[in-house]
């Protein structure tokens, strides 16, 4: 691995982790095994390492879930909680603090990759939707592009702290929730009996 994509990569989990305001360079070039004068050689401020790191990282949680949409080894209602599984393992779990501090401290950043995420999931999910409607897993009355804007304005919803507090919400509880709520809008019988089956599965 290069250096740089090291560094990318191991500054963020600890921001991940630490969260982007707590963690210092010199915490990062601790954790990487540098001189601090290597790692400013590479970033020359914080800032612009959040925002390598912040876009790196979005970029291959998109190339993440794009594989497993083009593997469609799963059906749809399935293909969904399978992304959500990867990117809740790729976050590190239920510690929102880290993107809260991202979206507070730099603003900028955090709408970039806003407009990342929208760009990708917009395709994804009209993708979804479309071969869901083929299968006939959901019904085939509804608005592709609709469906899809609903879905990314649902996930940045439910990210706002201050509206689901994670100590009366756990973030992952709450994904499954949304998505459940989100799938439940659109299956046909058909694929809310698959639906069930997940939902039951995932309460056992």
């Amino acid at each position: 691995m290069e250096t740089k994509d090291l560094i990318l990569k191991e500054s963020m989990d600890l921001f991940l982790t630490l969260g982007f305001k707590s963690v210092t360079m010199d915490e990062i070039a601790s954790k990487i095994g540098m001189s601090k004068k290597t790692l400013y050689a590479h970033f020359k401020t914080k800032a612009s390492l959040v925002h390598d790191a912040s876009l790196h990282f979005c970029t291959k949680v998109c190339d993440g879930v794009d594989a497993i949409s083009a593997s469609e080894s799963a059906n749809p209602i399935e293909e969904l909680y399978d992304v959500k599984k990867f990117v809740m393992q790729q976050l590190k779990g239920d510690n929102t603090s880290p993107i809260y501090q991202l979206k507070k401290y730099y603003p900028e950043v955090h709408k970039k990759v806003e407009l990342m995420q929208f760009d990708h999931m917009n395709g994804c999910i009209q993708k979804n939707v479309q071969r869901g409607m083929e299968l006939g897993l959901y019904r085939d009355n509804i608005d592709t592009g609709f469906i899809a804007r609903m879905y990314f304005i649902g996930l940045q919803g439910i990210k706002e702290i201050t509206v689901f507090p994670p100590d009366q919400y756990p973030v992952h509880e709450l994904y499954d929730q949304y998505l459940e709520y989100h799938l439940r809008g659109i299956v046909t019988p058909a694929g809310r009996q698959i639906l069930n089956e997940i939902t039951q599965s995932n309460h056992d």
